[in-house]
């Protein structure tokens, strides 16, 4: 299908970079010039993202990533998502006086996770130093960058809550008593000396991977962890619930912590293997809907027509239902991941699949788990007033002030392949620890403080991370890279991309640039947790009569303005070797590099 796009799709045979900021991207593809493969090109891309998208990702957050090594000719996740802190008990959270955790504050805290995660993969994947990837990231905040409207705007707003509740931000973010103006060059002083300190310390040593181990260990049991924990002894800070409370993390939780590798969790479709993170994230929920899409013609319906949006969205009600009563840590529960995927489970789920919206949370009833189904649902139900709009963070644009994600798609010439999306430790997340430049994260917002449940708050235990990236392979041969920002809204975004691109033979900026949508029937993944029944967003280039017709399904719809939903890239090899990448061109920050 021929269709219309905002740019070229991107190709070459050296090498492809794209993510959600120009200058990470550019920072990306310096590195494969340099000598440096895709791992290298990833990390230092991450660090720069840091920087110039602080809103989003920062230094005390997690990420998961998806990569393919050609050394190993293996598809893995590493994962660097933090886990709860030793004191963070469900008595203790209730004993603050809380029935949810807050948004953000210090109570939200979890071990932050990207640091090692981002140096794992630099030692075990990649061929470069310590130094090699964090230069870039040095230079952008020491020397300063076009700080985004965005982040502009969101300092703006939370200048007095900083000035009155959160001092260190106020210093931070707000340097001279005001907040930067749009494109204005800002820097970030504090934390350019705080990576010129982690070379210094990894440069004691003399190859390369020891230097690498050095840096993880300044960062979780050196001068790092001294300062955040030094901070946290006596900080007692404003949060979400209109109160004060202390942090629960310690020097101890970060210094008995590692990131790891793990096997992805994958699906079959029409002769594609989609890789996604294991149940402790939630991208097992696209793996459920293309189970049950598997059912339909989905390449006969017009890929932005009433029919397809319909199906593919109820569809995803159901995955994202199941999401809520089954997924979790994995080392902590029993995930029936392989029920979830049957062919037998999903050819009953199908049923449910009507010419009609659906109005309910509507999970399958699973033999053996049906204490934690009622449990899940008594919960859900006895909420009162989780109905409201609600937004995935990436879409603060159309509503609260929230932090959010960011994303990258790297291939080189090799064939290595690495989808990452870095999230948490954004500015709004928490107070700036001093003498640091960077602040913690809050993904402890998406524990329930209720027993039973796979997402029942324990120590130890990995949130229900909505971070999901992507690597896809076709007949076998690793092929493609892809994920988006978003919250709760990143696998449903992903999910239309990928279905036009496989069954409409979109190239990759097409299927980004098609109309996109969601929606926001099921809890969301962020405090406060709310939900809008049978509501889909969705965007207005699908035309009035598409969205009539969506109506008349008995959708409620939230029309979006062109060109504001989803922040997708996306990243492909050919059997040949010619790659491909691509951006989307919606709020004009992320691009597509290569040659």
């Amino acid at each position: 299908m021929t269709a219309f796009t905002t740019r070229p799709e991107i190709l070459g045979t050296f090498g492809v970079v794209t993510s959600t900021h120009w200058i990470a991207s550019a920072v990306g593809m310096s590195i494969l010039e340099k000598g440096g493969n895709a791992f290298d090109a990833a990390v230092a891309t991450g660090f720069a993202l840091q920087i110039v998208e602080p809103h989003l990702n920062g230094p005390g957050g997690d990420m998961p990533a998806i990569i393919y090594s050609k050394k190993k000719d293996e598809v893995e996740v590493i994962c660097a998502q933090g886990p709860a802190p030793a004191g963070a008990t469900i008595d203790h959270y209730k004993g603050e006086g809380l029935d949810l955790i807050p948004g953000d504050g210090l109570l939200a805290t979890v071990i932050p996770g990207s640091f090692d995660g981002w140096m794992l993969m630099l030692r075990d994947y990649g061929t470069l130093s310590v130094r090699d990837v964090l230069e870039p990231a040095i230079y952008y905040a020491a020397n300063g960058h076009p700080v985004l409207p965005r982040v502009a705007a969101t300092i703006n707003g939370l200048s007095e809550f900083f000035r009155k509740e959160w001092p260190t931000s106020f210093e931070t973010w707000l340097p001279g008593g005001s907040a930067p103006e749009p494109y204005s060059n800002f820097r970030n002083p504090v934390l350019a000396e705080t990576w010129k300190r982690i070379i210094a310390e990894a440069e004691t040593r003399k190859n390369r991977e020891d230097q690498i181990d050095a840096a993880r260990n300044a960062f979780y049991r050196g001068f790092v962890a001294e300062k955040i924990a030094d901070y946290l002894k006596n900080a007692e800070v404003m949060d979400a619930s209109g109160n004060r409370h202390k942090a629960v993390l310690t020097a101890d939780d970060m210094a008995n912590w590692k990131a790891s590798v793990e096997q992805p969790q994958t699906y079959d479709y029409h002769g594609w293997t989609i890789a996604k993170t294991g149940p402790w994230g939630q991208g097992p929920v696209l793996l459920q809907s293309l189970a049950l899409l598997k059912g339909f013609d989905l390449a006969s319906m017009d890929p932005n027509g009433a029919d397809f949006i319909h199906t593919v969205t109820e569809a995803m009600k159901l995955g994202y239902a199941d999401r809520e009563v089954y997924y979790g840590d994995p080392a902590f529960c029993d995930v029936p991941m392989r029920h979830l995927l049957s062919d037998t489970y999903n050819d009953e789920r199908r049923k449910l699949i009507s010419a009609e919206a659906s109005m309910k949370l509507r999970p399958g009833r699973i033999a053996g788990f049906e204490r934690q189904y009622d449990l899940t649902m008594a919960m859900l139900g006895g909420m009162g007033s989780t109905k409201g709009p609600v937004y995935e963070p990436t879409m603060a644009h159309l509503s609260e002030k929230r932090g959010d994600t960011v994303h990258i798609d790297v291939i080189d010439h090799e064939g290595n392949m690495v989808s990452v999306t870095p999230s948490g430790g954004w500015l709004q997340s928490s107070p700036t620890i001093p003498g640091l430049g960077f602040c913690l994260n809050s993904r402890a917002q998406m524990f329930w403080l209720s027993e039973g449940l796979p997402t029942s708050l324990a120590p130890g235990k990995r949130p229900r991370t909505t971070l999901t990236p992507t690597i896809a392979l076709f007949e076998r041969r690793p092929a493609m890279a892809f994920g988006t920002p978003g919250g709760d809204q990143q696998d449903q975004w992903q999910l239309p991309f990928f279905l036009r691109h496989v069954h409409h033979g979109m190239n990759l900026q097409a299927a980004i640039d098609q109309p996109l949508f969601h929606t926001t029937h099921f809890p969301s993944s962020f405090y406060p947790r709310t939900s809008q029944p049978g509501n889909i967003t969705v965007e207005a280039g699908v035309g009035a009569d598409v969205l009539d017709a969506l109506r008349q399904k008995g959708h409620e719809i939230t029309v979006a303005d062109p060109w504001t939903v989803g922040r997708m890239t996306a990243a492909k090899r050919d059997a040949d070797g010619l790659l491909r990448a691509a951006a989307t061109p919606r709020l004009m920050q992320a691009y597509a590099v290569g040659r």
